[in-house]
This record gives C-alpha cells, sequence and structure tokens, in this order.
C-alpha cells in the first residue's frame, strides 16, 4: 500500500497582520471525524479555494471537503503584499520581463484574475477586498529607472500599455520624496488578502463544500482505488486527492531536492493617527513593487482594509527546513523600520505594529507542478513569488485535470518541464543565501 507521510507541518513566524487587522472570524471547525469526499483537497489557501471552486463548477453534485492546517487567511495566503499580477513578474530576473514572449502567460494570468473577480460578485466579497487598481514599480536611483525603462520596452514590444511617473507624480501618489520615477501598470489587482481568502472560503462552504480548519494533514495512503486522508481529528476517504500546499508538497515526499523554499518578511504599521496623515499626504491607496526584483514593497491601505496602514517588505532567506527563525524575524523587522524611515521621515514615531514571515516557493527553472502525481492523486503547488495569481492557477489546472477536463490552464502546465534539481546541501543553502545576501545589497536603495 502507497503511503505518504507528512514530515513537517506549516511553522509561521509572526502574525498573520491581514487577518489580524480584520473583525474576528467564527471560531474554526476542525473535520468533525470520519467523512466521506469525492475530493479531498490539502491546503486552504488560493490554490485549494481555486481547486475547490472550480471543482464545483464543472459538477455540482461533487463531495469536496478542504482541510487546512491553521486557519483560512492565516498561513501564506494571508502573509502576502495582496498583489495579484496580470503581467510578467519574474523574480529571477534583473527588472522582472524574465525571457521570450510572455502573452500566453499574461492571458493565463487574466484567467485567474477574472476567476477570483467573479468569486467575489458569486460570493458577494467586499468589493474593497478585490481593487483594480494597478500597481508602480517604483524607482528610488537612476539605476533602477534604468531598469523600469527596459521593463517597459519589454512591456510595449508585447502591446501592453504603460505610465511612466516623474518624481513628482510619485510623491503626489505616496507623499513620499524618495523615488525618482514610476512606472504604473494597469492590470493588477490590489487585493485585502485575508478579507478575499475569507470570503471565498464563507462562499464556499455556503456552497455546501466541507472547509475544515485546524486540521492538520499527517498522511495520505492509496485505499483500494481511492485514498485516506489521516488527520488528528479523523478520515477523509476520497476518491481523488488534491494536494494544494505549496512548498509542503516536499513534505510528502515529492519533488524532492527540486524545491526552493524563500521566506520573505513584512512589516504593517499601527493605524495612522489623524496627525500622521496629515503629515503623509499623498493617496490613501497604493501598491509600489521595486524597480529591482530584490527591493523593497511598499502598499498603503485605508480604513475599509483594515486601519490606514503602511505595509513594507524586504529581506529573504532561503530555508529548506521551512521554519525561520526569530533572528531572522528581527533582522528583518529592523530592515524594515530602516527602510520606513528612508521613505517617510515625517512619520517618525509611527511604529511598526507587525512584521511575519510568509513561505514562498520556486523552482529554479520557474516551473509550477500543477498535475498527476499518482492515480488520483494531483498537486497544485509551486507559485514562484506570484502566489496569488498562479497559485489561483495551479488550483484550476488540478481540479480540471482530476475531472478529465481540458483548457489553456491544463495544456500550459502539462507542458512545463520538470524542476530543475537543486545542488546538494548545504551548497544550495549557501550559495542561494549568498545570492540573496549580495542582490539585497546590489539594490541598495530600492
Amino acid at each position: 500500500m502507497t503511503t505518504h507521510l507528512a514530515r513537517r507541518v506549516p511553522v509561521h513566524k509572526g502574525p498573520a497582520a491581514w487577518s489580524a487587522i480584520l473583525p474576528g472570524q467564527p471560531d474554526p471547525v476542525p473535520l468533525p471525524g470520519d467523512v466521506v469526499a469525492d475530493v479531498a483537497i490539502v491546503g486552504g489557501g488560493f490554490a485549494g479555494l481555486a481547486a475547490a471552486r472550480r471543482l464545483r463548477q464543472i459538477d455540482p453534485s461533487l463531495r469536496i471537503a478542504v482541510l487546512e492546517a491553521g486557519r483560512l487567511a492565516e498561513g501564506a495566503s494571508g502573509r502576502n503584499s495582496g498583489f495579484m499580477i496580470d503581467l510578467p513578474h519574474e523574480l529571477t530576473s534583473d527588472d522582472y520581463a524574465g525571457h521570450g514572449d510572455d502573452r500566453a502567460m499574461i492571458a493565463l494570468n487574466r484567467h485567474a484574475i477574472t476567476f477570483a473577480r467573479e468569486a467575489v460578485h458569486d460570493y458577494g466579497i467586499r468589493p474593497d477586498y478585490f481593487d483594480p487598481a494597478g500597481k508602480v514599480n517604483g524607482a528610488a536611483s537612476e539605476a533602477a529607472d534604468a531598469l523600469n525603462r527596459s521593463y517597459a520596452d519589454h512591456l510595449s514590444t508585447l502591446g501592453e500599455a504603460c505610465e511612466r511617473l516623474d518624481a513628482q507624480a510619485m510623491f503626489e501618489l505616496t507623499g513620499s520624496r524618495h523615488y525618482v520615477s514610476g512606472l504604473w501598470t494597469p492590470g493588477t489587482v490590489m487585493l485585502q488578502p485575508a478579507g478575499f481568502v475569507r470570503g471565498l472560503g464563507e462562499g464556499l462552504r455556503a456552497a455546501g463544500i466541507g472547509i475544515w480548519e485546524q486540521t492538520p494533514v499527517t498522511a495520505i495512503a492509496r485505499a483500494g482505488n481511492g485514498w485516506n486522508v489521516t488527520t488528528p481529528h479523523g478520515r477523509v476517504a476520497a476518491a481523488r486527492v488534491i494536494l494544494a500546499n505549496n512548498g509542503h508538497l516536499e513534505s510528502f515526499g515529492f519533488a524532492a531536492n527540486s524545491l526552493m523554499h524563500v521566506f520573505l518578511y513584512a512589516s504593517m504599521t499601527e493605524d495612522l493617527p489623524p496627525e500622521a496623515m496629515k503629515s503623509l499626504g499623498g493617496r490613501p491607496r497604493w501598491g509600489v513593487t521595486p524597480s529591482d526584483p530584490m527591493g523593497t514593497t511598499m502598499r498603503r491601505i485605508d480604513g475599509p482594509l483594515g486601519g490606514n496602514r503602511i505595509v513594507t517588505r524586504t529581506c529573504a532567506s532561503f530555508l529548506p527546513g521551512m521554519e525561520p527563525s526569530d533572528a531572522a524575524l528581527k533582522r528583518a523587522a529592523a530592515v524594515h523600520a530602516r527602510k520606513f524611515a528612508d521613505r517617510f521621515p515625517q512619520l517618525a514615531g509611527v511604529r511598526q505594529e507587525y512584521s511575519w514571515a510568509g513561505h514562498l516557493c520556486l523552482t529554479r527553472n520557474a516551473v509550477s507542478i500543477a498535475g498527476a502525481l499518482e492515480d488520483g492523486l494531483y498537486a497544485a503547488a509551486v507559485c514562484n513569488g506570484l502566489g496569488t495569481t498562479r497559485s489561483t492557477l495551479t488550483g484550476i489546472a488540478a481540479a480540471e485535470l482530476a475531472m478529465g477536463q481540458s483548457s489553456d490552464v491544463t495544456r500550459h502546465f502539462s507542458a512545463e518541464a520538470r524542476p530543475t534539481r537543486l545542488p546538494p546541501e548545504p551548497f544550495s543553502s549557501l550559495g542561494a543565501n549568498l545570492l540573496l545576501r549580495f542582490r539585497e545589497w546590489r539594490a541598495g536603495r530600492e
């Protein structure tokens, strides 16, 4: 009998701030004991919930069980910056452009965004949590401005719209004199990620899908023509299983030595007092990603999203053990405070209320894993730094493949190469972390 044991369960450092700033959730409902399902989904993030929604669209009669190790929106899905990006966003390139013609990938990204937008409508998710405002690549130096120009040229070859912003326009947007220029692109959606994921979960529950929180999966075992999924609260007997658990796919023994586990760190201010908001100026909502992918992401939100706050996101660690240290989080929080002060000297005294780490999973050749692992067992994993968009797509693909469907999404992931293997330890960790430190240093003011 084939059995896949979970060698670890997710461990998070710092609070899930996007969830913490929203009104409290109802008490969690763990798996109530042994249940039977047509499809069991391991993971209740963007991929898992997208898979559940797509399954329900394909066959409304399906019995679906989503098993989430923690609370909805308190894992990686609530620890990102809330950008649902449509355009090329290759983190390993100098200017996000990556390589080659990206039109097909852009179309798929927009398919994911449309899928999410329809969920907002169907489930009555608060529109503020899904704001099609676009985003800005901010440049704080002439070198970074050159990266923006390079990226704009790449977008032009693809027929994609963008708009350059000068230093004054960036000041009017952000209230900061830090930026020398910006590049606005219209297709990104700005999420309140926890609000969106909570609303998606509530909508799926109302549609009859079992979503069981605080129910980590400890083993998956072949049982006849189906699978038994074991948790501390009972088992799910399912004909098909989808592992929508991103990097923790490796925890079940799949893609060994092929996944790059990277943690990014972020901090969020307290709710800005009136005098700070007056000093800040700028617009109440915006998102700035750095022109250099290893720079600093900044985002401002307003009251409906959980208060008037600013998010700072930078610093990265390569951690094959999938658990950041307290020291790493403390170091990152200190860097965030410095980056925030550089951009907003008029906000001296505003404290960072939350700091946290979020888990990314990448592959060296930037492919995902979305398809059959074994008969009746599927993966929706590896976001490559585009968690909200790419995870939604992998969830859609896994659901469609599990149901024997074919689409542009399934054809894309089925045609991708296998992940390139990593060098053996300790060389992969040493090399990756040295490269991350070098690229952070090179990013400088960004």
